[in-house]
């Protein structure tokens, strides 16, 4: 053991004397020439390093810079700047004073790309020759070191004039094989908008066909996205792809996608195809779609719903202004695409939607929509249209169908008073400008003919507002003994005009065992009113003077509706409709009398009389 232990310290002697040697021996600013002008040879880029070099012996035997920077060909700013550079060197080339670098680490380096830093064109510069589609990958490798590290930087990337991202606390680390395959970790975060997405990823690149094409894997990415307007737990999840970049035509590719935020699950694939106009191909499949758990929003509590019909909650504000963000719709005038997104389940305002399919074209900001269909509990839907956010104000044309889809949870899910329920039919065409509920009620228009089966208006009895005028006028007849506090019809429908945010309903009907009605109005959208006249026959549920209640069982009674939802009002006129049904029973009988004894006097003087009223 003695004698190991003696070898093992002169081994270390010998290797710390060796390396001290090496170090008095080879000066590293021998090297400052060599590693400009290697860097120049390579990418083209001047490297400027300030200050001198010097040693770093343990634990890697490394060469320290002092402040470095990077400048593109006629770049007025640097891409890269740092306060210092290590660069980890192989040891038997020193021997033969040659350098052979290992890694390279930056650390709090900024990088900058923007019109600035981006490399320019001298007027007087000739112009290089376009690569061959025959030319190797090796003449235009621009990475060849073993790995790359970059530590707690900074990326400024600027798109626009006045549209600067700033990615901060950057940790790199790139290790490439022989083969030119590389491992990718990358952990950063993004502030922009008083938002912060902190993401980290995992991948393994594909550069032996560079710079014409750049596969990569990647294994495993989570992210959490945090700040002004983001649910107060954030959206956060983990996902998977694989990517491919060709550089001829210039087309980006996702395949095998998958990605998780928060109860949600994608997958699928996308493309872009880089011209002069952006082109993508969209093809999306979910499981479950939780738009709700992503917005924020929530419905309103039952006395909250029925008092004002809207959300008082402190749901982000994203949940109350999506519908109405014109800034971030206009988007779609710089591309052209094609979508196609199907989802098992989706919930969208509280609806619980399945088997949703949705195919659409857009065409530098006209958007086809040929297909957006799904079920809806016991009811299905379909509204294909067309949008086109070309104008000052987006414009939208629809073509809703609906079938038996329950009314009251399309009412909860816009905030409104469930004072109509039921299955809910319709067919229609309808067109507008913007596309928020606001918009909705106030600026479109269209026509639309609609059914409901099992409706039931709620908190106002028809029959028992008939039945209980009638027995105040006429004790010889009255209603049920008790009543439930909603009206229900087995069918109803009307035709309908949107005009505005008023809604002209026109030839009303419905029937139930109990009450058949007819009548028209108007819903006032904006404000929550309607108007409706109403004529009421009531069929069932009498007792009492048989004789009165079959000339009740075939009146109609004229019936006013009005007022606001939560509270409406009604005008009803019982005794004037008996006084008159009196009159013209009355006037009946005594006609008959009149002819019976239309050859005395008395009847001829009566006929006469009669004749007059």
């Amino acid at each position: 053991m003695r004698r190991i232990l003696t070898t093992l310290v002169i081994l270390l002697i010998v290797l710390v004397a060796g390396m001290t040697a090496l170090v008095l021996l080879v000066n590293p600013n021998d090297f400052r020439d060599y590693m400009v002008r290697k860097v120049e040879q390579k990418s083209g880029y001047h490297l400027d390093l300030q200050g001198d070099l010097r040693w770093h012996a343990w634990p890697q035997l490394s060469i320290i810079t002092g402040r470095m920077s990077l400048t593109a060909p006629g770049a007025e700013t640097s891409v890269v700047t740092a306060e210092n550079m290590r660069l980890d060197v192989k040891l038997w080339p020193l021997l033969s004073h040659q350098l052979a670098v290992k890694q390279v680490m930056l650390k709090g380096a900024v990088i900058s790309l923007t019109s600035d830093s981006d490399a320019q064109q001298q007027p007087s510069a000739p112009v290089a020759p376009q690569s061959q589609p025959g030319s190797s990958a090796q003449d235009k490798w621009k990475f060849d070191i073993d790995e790359l590290k970059i530590v707690d930087s900074l990326l400024v990337w600027q798109r626009a004039d006045n549209d600067q991202i700033n990615v901060r606390e950057i940790n790199l680390s790139m290790t490439q094989s022989a083969h030119r395959q590389a491992k990718v970790s990358l952990s950063s975060r993004i502030n922009r908008n008083q938002r912060d997405l902190a993401f980290s990823l995992n991948a393994e690149v594909a550069l032996d066909k560079y710079p014409q094409n750049i596969a990569a894997n990647v294994t495993s990415f989570t992210y959490q996205l945090t700040g002004a307007d983001i649910l107060p737990a954030g959206i956060k999840g983990q996902g998977t792809l694989q990517a491919s970049y060709q550089a001829q035509p210039a087309t980006l590719t996702l395949s095998a996608l998958t990605l998780a935020a928060n109860d949600s699950q994608l997958s699928g694939s996308m493309s872009a195809a880089m011209g002069e106009v952006t082109d993508y191909n969209v093809n999306l499949q979910a499981s479950m779609l939780n738009l709700d758990a992503l917005s924020g929003w929530r419905p309103a509590s039952e006395n909250e719903g029925m008092q004002r019909g809207q959300s008082t909650s402190a749901a982000p504000i994203i949940a109350r202004e999506m519908d109405a963000n014109l800034d971030s719709i206009k988007i779609l005038n710089g591309f052209t695409a094609k979508l196609a997104l199907s989802a098992a389940n989706l919930t969208y305002r509280g609806l619980t939607i399945q088997q949703l399919d949705l195919h659409a074209n857009n065409h530098l900001g006209k958007v086809q929509i040929e297909t957006l269909k799904g079920k809806l509990h016991q009811g299905d839907f379909s509204i294909p249209g067309t949008l086109d956010t070309t104008t000052r104000i987006p414009t939208a044309t629809l073509q809703p169908v609906l079938n038996n889809v329950e009314l009251g949870q399309l009412l909860q899910a816009y905030h409104l008073p469930q004072v109509l329920t039921g299955n809910f039919s319709m067919t229609g065409e309808l067109s507008g400008e913007g596309l928020s509920s606001a918009d909705f009620t106030q600026h479109w228009r269209g026509q639309a003919q609609m059914t409901m089966e099992n409706a039931r208006l709620h908190g106002l009895n028809l029959q028992q507002m008939i039945q209980q005028a009638v027995a105040r006028s006429n004790g010889s007849v009255r209603g049920q003994d008790s009543y439930e506090r909603f009206t229900e019809v087995k069918n109803l429908q009307a035709g309908g005009q949107l005009q505005n945010g008023k809604l002209k309903l026109d030839d009303l009907r419905a029937d139930s065992e109990l009450l058949a009605l007819t009548g028209n109005g108007v819903v006032n959208l904006p404000a929550e009113t309607c108007d409706m006249n109403l004529n009421v026959r009531v069929v069932g549920g009498w007792r009492g003077n048989d004789s009165l209640i079959k000339t009740l069982q075939q009146t109609d009674v004229p019936l006013r509706v009005y007022g606001p939802w939560k509270q409406l009002s009604y005008q009803l006129e019982v005794e004037q409709l008996l006084r008159k049904q009196l009159q013209d029973e009355a006037k009946r009988a005594l006609g008959k009398w009149a002819d019976r004894n239309k050859e005395t006097q008395d009847g001829k003087n009566l006929k006469k009389l009669l004749d007059k009223l």
